[in-house]
């Protein structure tokens, strides 16, 4: 496996958790696009987390997805999804026209991008004055026993681990210089807060088994451990509610 290569993992990803619904709503009505007529790019879109919630919220656009199986989970959430037309591209050259959206979203995926392409090619598909947000939703280590429990399991078992994904502070610390640093973008507006997953232990450790990069670290055998780690730790717990956080950072497009 790859990093970034979710093509054996899409089948579990449609278990992961969504976005705070509270952030999604101030974002909407920040953005303006709530109007009639206005258009949304969710790029990267996966399996449509995102996407879904935007679709429920009344919006309208286009979900862009490099990956051909993320998209095929999407397909069979098309009640749904009928107001998105789903497109295969990335986040550098997204295949869209130039000045045709008003906001582009990368929910958890930015990290992945060649940042500058894909900031450059963002600005080209945005109407003048429009909006770009990325955004992820980590797990909330400070205030969740569990998570912060797993965690630690983790790097015990991986000390090397270096993440990227979810958010980590380590990727998102100089995300306003990130998102300003060719002058495309302008203006970033930070937003956060906690939102609670409830859901049963089967989808918890489906979710688990779709994430990529701390597999792609740990190995097969390593991978393998922490996987029945977790099995055993939630052994009995019928249903969980978890504690994440939605981080999300929202910059203006600036004039050529």
């Amino acid at each position: 496996m790859r990093h970034g290569d979710f093509t054996s993992l899409a089948a579990r990803y449609v278990y992961r958790p969504g976005y705070s619904p509270t952030v999604v709503r101030c974002l909407i009505r920040f953005t303006g696009t709530d109007r009639p007529g206005a258009s949304v790019a969710d790029v990267g879109a996966g399996t449509g987390i995102l996407t879904r919630q935007l679709a429920l919220s009344g919006l309208t656009g286009s979900a862009v997805e490099p990956n051909e199986a993320m998209r095929r989970e999407a397909a069979l959430q098309a009640d749904v999804m009928e107001s998105f037309a789903w497109l295969a591209g990335t986040a550098e050259a997204t295949t869209l026209p130039q000045h045709s959206v008003d906001w582009v979203c990368m929910a958890s995926a930015f990290h992945w991008t060649d940042t500058r392409r894909a900031l450059r090619e963002f600005h080209r598909i945005l109407r003048p004055g429009g909006y770009l947000t990325v955004l992820w939703n980590p797990r909330d280590l400070e205030r969740d026993g569990m998570h912060r429990h797993i965690d630690e399991i983790i790097r015990g078992l991986v000390p090397e681990l270096e993440r990227r994904s979810s958010g980590a502070p380590a990727y998102t610390r100089d995300m306003d210089a990130l998102l300003q640093q060719d002058g495309w973008f302008g203006d970033v507006f930070f937003t956060e807060a906690a939102h609670l997953e409830r859901m049963s232990r089967d989808r918890f450790l489906n979710i688990w088994q779709s994430v990529n990069d701390i597999q792609v670290q740990a190995g097969p055998d390593r991978w393998a451990t922490i996987l029945r780690t977790i099995e055993r730790e939630t052994e009995g717990e019928e249903r969980l509610t978890l504690r994440y956080r939605t981080r999300a950072w929202t910059a203006r497009a600036q004039e050529s």
